[in-house]
Parts: C-alpha cells; structure tokens; sequence
C-alpha cells in the first residue's frame, strides 16, 4: 500500500469543517497553531479585481521525507502503509523534524510534549479498517479523495490518470503524496497556479514516485 491523498482545492469553500472533523477525530489540541490540517489562503488582484483562492493542505507524507531522515531517535518513521508518522515516546523535541520539513506540516502537542502532525487518521481509522479519512468525510464540497498509489483501479489513481495536478514545492525534491487536481476553470486555474508550477499527468508523475521508493529502499 501507499497511502496518498487528491485535492480538488477549486471546491474549497473554506468552511473548516475539515478542521474540526481532524482536531475531535484525532483528539487535537484547540487553537489556530495546532492544526493537522488546515485552509491556506492566497488573496490577490486580477484586473483590478479582488480573488481568493483556497489551498487545503496538511502532511505531504512524502516518499522521499526530510523529517524522517533527519530524526536522530527515529521517532519519524515510514509506515508499511507508506505514512510518514511520528512515535511520541521516542521524540525528544530537538525540532528538527519540524525544520526540515518544507510545508510547516508538523507542530508540538504539549500533552505528549513531542512533535505531531497528519496521520491520514490511521490510528483512529485506517489501521481499524475503515477507507478514508475523517477530514474526507466531513467535506461537504467533496474537496478530499484518499486512497492507495499502488491500486491502479482504486479511485485515486483512476482520478489521476483523468485529470491533471500538480504538487507543492516539486523543488524540494520530497515527491509529496498530496496532489492537487487542476482545475477545469482556466481561468480560475490560471489565476491559482504560479508560472513555474509543474503541471503532471499520472505518466509523468509515476516514474517520480517509483524512483523516490527506490531510492528511499536502498
């Protein structure tokens, strides 16, 4: 299995119900700087004209991950599943998962006082046998599709093949799992995306998570 997740970030309508859904799912701690998940916001002006456009976002589980590689007690740790998650007894807060990772995805949860973050529900979910998330479920605009990279007939990769996407922060070199569908609106794509964004169909992003495993294997 590997576990990812596509975003139609076009129908976000910034509700939060995503967020709520992850902090009671997940037993979050309140407060705006304690999110597994979250609603980014990018305002600009088109023309003269005021636009706002919504980003969901949360842990990219990377294949290719910096937080784990930089752990020195191997609290960061990869999944079988293909999850990157964290074992609270064994981080010591040294933080330097939180500085290696390129999408801010990881804060400190005073209650364990160790590093949390995304786990694509797996504790409260997944591992229990359930097939999505709970921040999936809650979208009343059907934003989120969570599913395995390895099942070429499963929804998610049915969908990638369909449609376009595109990652966050390709530069990086992490061959991030969070893919973000774009949008049939041109000119709402147009408006949302930067110029230097790569734009990948299921063909060209593949070969990218198949060398990222191996790599991550050897």
């Amino acid at each position: 299995m590997n576990y990812a997740m596509a975003l139609e970030y076009q129908n976000c309508i910034n509700c939060k119900a995503c967020e709520v859904a992850c902090k009671q799912e997940n037993g979050v701690q309140l407060g705006a700087d304690k999110q597994r998940i979250w609603v980014g916001q990018n305002e600009d002006f088109i023309f003269g004209n005021p636009t706002v456009n919504y980003y969901p976002s949360q842990c990219n589980h990377c294949i290719d991950a910096p937080c784990v590689s930089v752990c020195p007690t191997n609290a960061s740790y990869f999944t079988e599943e293909g999850l990157v998650l964290t074992d609270k007894d064994k981080c010591i807060l040294c933080k330097g998962c939180m500085e290696a990772c390129p999408y801010d995805a990881r804060f400190v949860d005073d209650k364990y006082v160790a590093v949390d973050k995304c786990t694509f529900c797996f504790d409260t979910r997944i591992s229990m046998g359930e097939t999505t998330t709970a921040c999936q479920a809650t979208c009343p605009t059907k934003v989120r599709l969570f599913g395995d990279l390895d099942d070429e007939n499963g929804e998610l990769v049915q969908l990638l093949k369909r449609k376009k996407f595109f990652v966050l922060k390709e530069s990086e070199g992490t061959v991030p799992k969070l893919f973000y569908i774009f949008p049939d609106d041109e000119q709402f794509a147009i408006n949302s995306i930067g110029q230097d964004t790569t734009i990948h169909t299921w063909d060209t992003f593949k070969p990218l998570i198949d060398e990222a495993i191996k790599r991550r294997d050897s």
